[in-house]
């Protein structure tokens, strides 16, 4: 059963959530001290997140960026803050989707589950680029020396890119294969994503192999 964490400071919203994650088949964990989640996340080793942004005495991007130095594992972010800076930025600090409050119980749930199925294992995990391993079953890629981890939205992006080298790839394709995997980015987001990408590349040693086509989009060099 996977277990799903709740870092969230209203706790009849946590407990809401909890019940909605237990009947669909989820283990939830509400974290009991959301001003040191740190060392509960450490104890329980959740296979996903759901965290607030608005924490009290206690900044959410801040402990996303924390969070992202130790742990890999999918992160929601279930918020009342809809502005689109937030959003960007959470996106930018690895979070993996990122859902306003009032949310729709539904949604939520297949946002869990679309998170879960990109995980599984697939047919062709390991490929290579260049001097490069890509495993898609763990979301790395890796060199003789180091390994750096993708996001769900960086790994999808960095599919459709592989599987089309070469070739140029419009953001509207970008786009739909991210909608197509319940990733319900804005234009904003995809510019961020491509970006995270991009310097996860250059610190592997290859910098510049995803040119972008004025107007066109985006073409990963073969």
């Amino acid at each position: 059963m996977q277990k799903i964490m709740i870092i969230e400071d209203e706790f009849a919203l946590a407990q809401e959530m909890a019940i909605l994650l237990s009947q669909a088949g989820y283990q939830p964990y509400i974290v009991q001290d959301v001003l040191n989640p740190l060392a509960e996340i450490a104890t329980h080793q959740p296979d996903l997140l759901l965290l607030d942004i608005q924490l009290p005495g206690l900044n959410g991007h801040q402990l996303l960026q924390e969070i992202r130095k130790t742990y890999q594992f999918p992160i929601i972010m279930v918020t009342s803050r809809a502005n689109e800076m937030d959003e960007v930025l959470a996106l930018s600090y690895g979070a993996d989707n990122y859902i306003t409050k009032p949310y729709n119980p539904t949604a939520l749930l297949l946002h869990i589950a679309a998170i879960f199925k990109r995980m599984q294992p697939v047919s062709t995990n390991l490929v290579q680029y260049h001097d490069l391993q890509i495993d898609w079953n763990k979301w790395t890629i890796s060199n003789a020396q180091e390994m750096v981890h993708l996001t769900k939205n960086e790994q999808l992006i960095f599919q459709l890119l592989w599987h089309q080298r070469g070739k140029i790839v419009t953001r509207e394709m970008l786009m739909t294969e991210l909608w197509n995997n319940d990733e319900f980015i804005n234009d904003n987001a995809l510019s961020v994503n491509i970006s995270r990408l991009r310097q996860k590349l250059a610190d592997l040693g290859l910098e510049q192999v995803i040119e972008t086509k004025k107007k066109q989009g985006y073409l990963l060099l073969e």
